[in-house]
């Protein structure tokens, strides 16, 4: 049986590109492996926050894992911050991860690009997120393949350690599924999707009413050409919304290409359209039913408990190898 971790920021809701490019990894891994899913809070305040509202995505976060799956009885779903191992193994890797490692971030150069003040958190938080991973001895990690160079930076460092002081930390695989892996913009569809994206039409929330899902796709940007082909270079509009449904779907992206071959736009934005609504409804039913209920912290709180028992494990290990324990 192998351990997996993996996290997802509350720094709001989840996207249809969370759901196809992570989550529904989860509910998959969850039955065969030892799974360890966080709500990384501490690194949501890399940037400003409001208090209140980080508190809400916090608690509907939580239930859309539930929602969509994951079941507090096979997998273990907690708040970072409700485990202190994770702020105090990440402040000890940083002493073994250099400057230039950290400046070669690209998520670090989007983020703070154009902005007068930048926290030196942002700059660091690679390393807390590899503090994250090696806490649990992790064999696998399921991601975007917009993370992949921050879970070769874990790597490193993993091995760093393990050179340095003896074997210490499991080295991580990276786990990318073949399709949805990286579902784009519906607006700009040659950057990824995401929930922080400024023009609301770019976004599927989870949460979305059907109406707001069906006219977001609708006026989703293709080309002018009016061919329905799998082309991410030339046609990365029309290529979007054929992962999109091949996600959805299950089915191949060739098998995709074939149904929708000789069909025009609206077509494919309507079944796609379809497609979305039909995936996530069961799973909004499901959240409304449980976001009101009392049944949510008594899960946090049993899952913080078992987080806390596995990493402390590996943080007395690790800090006994630094000399840092009497």
């Amino acid at each position: 049986m192998k351990t997996i971790f993996s996290g997802i920021q509350p720094s709001g809701t989840l996207t249809l590109g969370n759901y196809l490019g992570a989550i529904r990894q989860f509910v998959q891994l969850q039955n065969d492996n030892n799974c360890f899913f966080c709500i990384v809070d501490q690194h949501a305040i890399t940037v400003p926050q409001d208090p209140k509202q980080l508190k809400q995505n916090i608690k509907s976060l939580a239930a859309l894992y539930i929602a969509s799956g994951i079941d507090p009885d096979k997998a273990t779903l907690f708040i970072q911050s409700e485990v202190p191992a994770h702020s105090e193994l990440g402040w000890m890797l940083q002493s073994l991860t250099y400057m230039g490692e950290l400046e070669r971030m690209t998520q670090f150069k989007d983020k703070s690009e154009g902005r007068s003040a930048v926290s030196s958190a942002l700059f660091t938080y690679p390393t807390l997120m590899a503090a994250d991973i090696l806490l649990y001895q992790s064999h696998l990690v399921p991601v975007g393949d917009d993370q992949t160079q921050h879970l070769e930076l874990t790597r490193n460092v993993a091995e760093r350690f393990n050179n340095r002081f003896g074997n210490t930390f499991v080295i991580p695989e990276i786990s990318i599924p073949n399709v949805g892996a990286r579902i784009m913009s519906l607006q700009e569809p040659t950057k990824k999707m995401s929930k922080s994206d400024e023009n609301t039409k770019g976004f599927i929330s989870m949460l979305d009413t059907p109406k707001q899902m069906e006219k977001k796709i609708k006026s989703a940007v293709t080309d002018s050409d009016g061919i329905v082909k799998f082309d991410t270079e030339n046609k990365p509009g029309v290529s979007n919304l054929l992962s999109i449904y091949a996600s959805c779907t299950g089915e191949s992206i060739g098998a995709v290409e074939a149904h929708f071959r000789n069909k025009r736009y609206g077509d494919l934005k309507s079944e796609v359209a379809e497609a979305v609504i039909n995936t996530l409804a069961p799973i909004q039913e499901k959240y409304e039913a449980l976001i009101s209920s009392t049944e949510l912290d008594e899960i946090l709180t049993k899952g913080a408990e078992k987080a806390k028992q596995a990493a402390n494990r590996t943080l007395q290990k690790a800090k006994k190898k630094m000399g840092l324990l009497r």
